[in-house]
């Protein structure tokens, strides 16, 4: 698969988890942001206190990051307004305006951007 995603936490940890449904995305072209990592990170060292772990997934998925501008801040924070019912983070809101932006599609199993189109929803 030569497809790009972006990746958002969930699909990072569910590609760390094993899940089958997820497997081949790990083999695409990765896409991702900083806030995700930090993410990635923080949450890896709250559920595992394993700093090593966390230190090796945050250097092995650095490599993908792209940083995003001013228009994709402003962009983000009127899907978040659009959005607002649903409850979605600050870093899910510019992720999906940058994978729009780029025109290749957000990975994420969060239930909220679930019938969003431009997301490739997968449980």
């Amino acid at each position: 698969m030569t497809e790009s995603y972006f990746f958002d936490t969930y699909a990072f940890f569910e590609v760390l988890r094993g899940n089958e449904d997820y497997k081949k995305y790990s083999k695409s072209n990765i896409i991702t942001s900083k806030l995700n990592l930090f993410e990635l990170y923080f949450n890896l060292i709250k559920e595992t206190t394993d700093e090593k772990t966390a230190q090796k997934c945050f250097e092995k998925y650095y490599e993908f990051v792209k940083e995003f501008d001013e228009k994709i801040i402003i962009e983000a924070a009127k899907i978040k307004l659009k959005l607002n019912n649903r409850n979605v983070s600050m870093t899910d809101c510019i992720g999906y305006i940058m994978a729009k932006m780029m025109g290749i599609k957000f990975l994420t199993g969060d239930k909220e951007f679930e019938n969003l189109e431009n997301v490739e929803f997968v449980k």
